[in-house]
C-alpha cells in the first residue's frame, strides 16, 4: 500500500492537467495548396507534436495554457513559426509553407560550367576523382580533358577549349591569376601542372560563359579553391616514386611545408623513350602553406612555392636526317598566393582580397644559341560582397584587380620586353527571384596600357528547375583578351580580340546518376592576323609579316555527359562526347579554315571499381579523338589531311593498407595499355620538303609509387578515401 501511494498521488496531480488539454489540428500544404506528407509539426518548447499524414492533416493535444507558437518544419521548406491562442477545447492551424532557397533544391547556374567541389550541389568531379581516374596521371589539366568541350592535344600543356587555343584559358587559384600554371614548356613535350590537386577543396571548368569575375580569357577558366582550415592535426606524409621523392609536415593544421626532389633517370632507364636526353630531367622545389583562421569572421591564407629544374634534350633538327641539336633547358619559379578574407553584419557582408607574385624564368640554349625566356606577374585583387533575401540566398558583389606584367624573349641579337599595367573592375548579382529561377547579371570593365584600349564586357546567366531533378541554363556574354605577347613585342597598335558566347545546357541528377547537354555557339572577332608569304605550319615560329586584328572564326557544337555511381556496388562510371565544328583566318593562316589543335568528335569512358575486401580501387580509361587536320608546308588551298584518331587504354591500381595505425597508399598506373602509336602533328624542314611526325615521349608507360601517413593525428588521408 506506501509503494501505491505515491503513484496514486501522481495521478490525483496529472488528472486536472489530461482535462485541461487542448487539441489542435490542421493542414500543411506547399504555396500552391499541395498537401505536404511526413511534415513535423509541434508546440515550440514542449514536446506536444504530430507529423502530418499523407494528406497533411495532423492532430495532436497540448497542455499549454493561454498561448502556444506552433512550430512546423519540412526538408525543403522554410521553417514555419505562429502564434495561438489556446481559448477553445479544439483550436484549427492551417499551415503553407515557403520552399526554402538552399542548395539542396534550388535551381543552380550550370551552363559552360563543371564543379568539381565537396559543396556544391552540381557536382560533377570532386577533387578525388582528379587522383583516382585512369589515364589522368594526378594532374589537374589530364583529367579536365577527359570532360566533355575540351580537347586532347599530346604535343604540349594547356587546357584547348571548344575550338580555342591553350592561350584562351586561364588558370586561377583564389581569385588570382597564376602567370605560369604549368612547368617550363618543351618542343613538342607536354608538360605536367605545378599543382598538386590535394592543394584544392574545389575545382570549376569552365567550358565558356563564365563570370564576370574573371576575364582575359576568349575560352575558359580553370578556377581552383584552396582548402580551408578544419582541425589542428600535425603529422608527416611521405611519398615516394619512379619519379622522385617528397615528404610534408603539417603543424596544427595551420602550417605546412613540403619538399620534393625529382630524377627521372631511374623511369627512363626502366621504359624505352622516343626523346633522347643528354642531361635527364631533374629537379628541387619546395613549398611552405599558411592557412589559419583569425577570429571567428575572418581567415588567412599564403602559399608560396619555389621550384628548379632542368634537362637536355637531344632534337631532330628537320634540316637533314639523323641530324640533331640540343634544347637544354633550366627552370626556375618562385610563386606566391596571399589572400585574406573577413565577414561582418551577421555574415551579409564579405570582403576578399588577394595578393599574388610569380617569377619565372627560363635559360635556354638551342642549338648552342642562348636565350632566355622571363614572366613576371604581380596582381592586386579586391572583391566586397553583400548577401540578401531569403536566407541570404542572393547576392551583389563589386570587385576591382589591378597587375603588373613584364615578359621577355632574349634570343641571340634579338632582346624583346614588354611591360603591362592592366586594370579591372567589375560588379555582378546573383538573383535567386523564385527557387525554379536564377539568374546571374555581370558587367566587366579592363584597360590596359600596352595597347592602351579599354572594353566592357556584359555576361549574362539564366536557369530554369523544369522538374524535382532537372533544370535547363543559358550563359552568354562578351570575352576579351589582350593579343599574345609575340605579337605585341613587334606591333602595339592592335585592339582586344574578342569572343561572344552563348550556351544552352540541360542538366539531371538523381539517385546518384547524372545526365548532361549542352550546346554552344562561339563567334571570334578582331583575331591578330599576319600576313605572309606563305604558310609556316612551325607552331614554334616568331612572327616576321605585318599584324593587325581583321581575323574571325567560329566554333559550335554540343556536348553530352552521363556519370553513373549507382547500378554497380562500389563502382563509378562516366561517359562523355563532344562534337566540333570551328574554323578561323587567324596568325600566318592564308584563309579560314580548322585550327590544327581542333578535333571535331571526342570520346572518353571512365570506369572506377573498389574492391572492399582487399581495399584496393581499380580504374580503366579509354579515349578516343578523331584526326585532327593538318595543312602542309605552304600551301593556298588550305585543303587539311587528316591525323589518324588518338586512342588510349590506361589502367590505375590503388591499394590501402593500414601499418601500426598508420595508412599507408600503394598506386600503380599504366598508360596507352597497348602501346598505339598515337601521331599528335608534323614538323617540316626548312624548305618544307620533308615532313617528320610529332609521336609521344612514350609510347606506353607505366608508373608506381607509395604515399604514406605517418601521423595517427591525422587520421584516414585523402589518398585513402577510394571508397567515397
Amino acid at each position: 500500500m506506501k509503494k501505491l501511494l505515491p503513484l496514486f498521488l501522481f495521478q490525483l496531480l496529472l488528472f486536472p492537467t489530461v482535462f485541461a488539454q487542448t487539441t489542435i489540428k490542421g493542414k500543411v500544404t506547399d504555396r500552391k495548396g499541395e498537401a505536404l506528407p511526413s511534415a513535423n509539426v509541434f508546440v515550440k518548447g514542449s514536446y506536444d507534436g504530430a507529423t502530418s499524414d499523407l494528406d497533411g492533416n495532423f492532430t495532436f493535444k497540448t497542455s499549454q495554457k493561454d498561448t502556444a507558437t506552433i512550430s512546423a518544419s519540412f526538408v525543403g521548406y522554410e521553417p514555419f513559426e505562429q502564434k495561438i491562442k489556446l481559448d477553445k477545447p479544439n483550436v484549427e492551424v492551417n499551415i503553407k509553407l515557403e520552399e526554402a532557397m538552399n542548395v539542396l533544391n534550388t535551381v543552380t547556374i550550370t551552363a559552360g560550367t563543371f564543379e568539381a567541389s565537396d559543396s556544391k550541389k552540381m557536382v560533377m568531379l570532386k577533387p578525388l576523382d582528379i587522383v583516382t581516374t585512369a589515364g589522368g596521371g594526378a594532374d589537374i589539366t589530364a583529367v579536365m580533358q577527359l570532360l566533355p568541350g575540351s580537347q586532347r592535344v599530346g604535343e604540349q600543356e594547356g587546357l584547348f577549349v571548344r575550338g580555342g587555343s591553350a592561350n584562351e584559358t586561364k588558370t586561377v587559384i583564389d581569385g588570382m591569376i597564376v602567370q605560369n600554371p604549368f612547368f617550363s614548356s618543351t618542343p613538342d613535350v607536354p608538360q605536367r601542372g605545378r599543382f598538386t590537386p590535394f592543394m584544392f577543396k574545389g575545382t570549376a571548368f569552365s567550358t565558356g560563359g563564365y563570370s564576370a569575375q574573371y576575364g582575359q580569357a576568349l575560352s575558359s577558366v580553370l578556377l581552383l579553391q584552396t582548402k580551408d582550415k578544419t582541425d589542428n592535426a600535425s603529422g608527416w606524409n611521405l611519398n615516394a616514386n619512379m619519379a622522385g621523392i617528397g615528404a610534408t609536415y603539417t603543424h596544427k593544421g595551420s602550417v605546412s611545408g613540403s619538399v620534393y626532389y625529382s630524377n627521372l633517370s631511374p623511369y627512363f632507364n626502366l621504359i624505352q623513350s622516343n626523346i633522347i636526353f643528354d642531361k635527364m630531367p631533374q629537379g628541387f622545389s619546395t613549398s611552405l602553406t599558411v592557412n589559419e583562421n583569425l577570429t571567428k569572421n575572418s581567415s588567412l591564407k599564403i602559399y608560396g612555392t619555389y621550384t628548379d629544374n632542368q634537362s637536355t634534350i637531344l632534337f631532330p633538327s628537320y634540316e637533314e636526317i639523323g641530324t640533331k641539336y640540343k634544347f637544354d633547358l633550366k627552370n626556375r619559379n618562385v610563386f606566391t598566393n596571399g589572400t585574406y578574407q573577413v565577414n561582418f553584419d551577421e555574415g551579409r557582408w564579405i570582403l576578399q582580397t588577394g595578393l599574388s607574385y610569380s617569377h619565372n624564368i627560363d635559360k635556354l640554349t638551342v642549338g648552342g644559341n642562348a636565350g632566355d625566356r622571363l614572366d613576371e606577374r604581380t596582381q592586386v585583387r579586391a572583391v566586397m560582397t553583400r548577401l540578401f533575401g531569403r536566407n541570404n540566398a542572393s547576392s551583389v558583389l563589386f570587385g576591382t584587380e589591378f597587375h603588373a606584367i613584364k615578359v621577355g624573349n632574349i634570343y641571340n641579337q634579338y632582346d624583346f620586353k614588354l611591360n603591362e599595367n592592366y586594370g579591372t573592375a567589375f560588379v555582378e548579382t546573383e538573383l535567386y527571384i523564385t527557387p525554379k529561377l536564377a539568374g546571374r547579371f555581370g558587367l566587366r570593365g579592363e584597360y590596359t596600357n600596352v595597347i592602351n584600349k579599354a572594353n566592357i564586357a556584359p555576361r549574362i546567366s539564366l536557369a530554369y528547375k523544369t522538374g524535382q531533378y532537372s533544370q535547363v541554363s543559358l550563359a552568354a556574354g562578351q570575352f576579351y583578351q589582350t593579343p599574345e605577347k609575340n605579337y605585341l613585342y613587334l606591333n602595339q597598335n592592335l585592339d582586344f580580340e574578342l569572343a561572344n558566347h552563348l550556351i544552352l545546357n540541360y542538366q539531371v541528377i538523381k539517385n546518384d546518376r547524372t545526365f548532361r547537354v549542352e550546346a554552344f555557339r562561339k563567334d571570334y572577332k578582331d583575331l591578330v592576323r599576319e600576313y605572309t608569304t606563305f604558310y609556316d605550319p612551325n607552331p614554334y615560329r616568331f612572327p616576321i609579316g605585318k599584324t593587325d586584328n581583321s581575323g574571325f572564326g567560329y566554333a559550335q557544337g554540343f556536348d553530352g555527359f552521363f556519370r553513373d555511381k549507382k547500378s554497380i556496388k562500389n563502382g563509378d562510371f562516366w561517359f562523355t562526347y563532344s562534337f566540333l565544328d570551328t574554323k578561323r583566318l587567324f596568325r600566318n593562316y592564308q584563309q579560314e579554315a580548322t585550327p590544327t589543335f581542333a578535333s571535331k568528335h571526342n570520346f572518353s569512358v571512365v570506369y572506377k571499381q573498389f574492391l572492399e575486401k582487399i581495399s584496393t580501387n581499380v580504374g580503366v580509361t579509354f579515349t578516343h579523338t578523331s584526326g585532327r587536320p593538318n595543312y602542309d608546308f605552304a600551301t593556298t588551298s588550305f585543303l587539311p589531311t587528316y591525323m589518324k584518331p588518338f586512342q588510349n587504354v590506361s589502367l590505375s591500381v590503388s591499394h590501402i593498407k593500414v601499418i601500426k595505425g598508420n595508412f599507408v597508399v600503394f598506386y600503380a598506373a599504366l598508360d596507352n595499355i597497348f602501346a598505339r602509336k598515337n601521331v599528335f602533328g608534323y614538323r617540316y624542314s626548312a624548305d618544307g620538303k620533308q615532313r617528320f611526325e610529332v609521336t609521344p615521349p612514350v609510347y606506353r608507360t607505366f608508373f608506381l609509387g607509395i604515399s604514406m601517413n605517418l601521423s595517427k593525428q591525422l587520421g584516414k588521408p585523402k589518398e585513402a578515401d577510394l571508397d567515397n
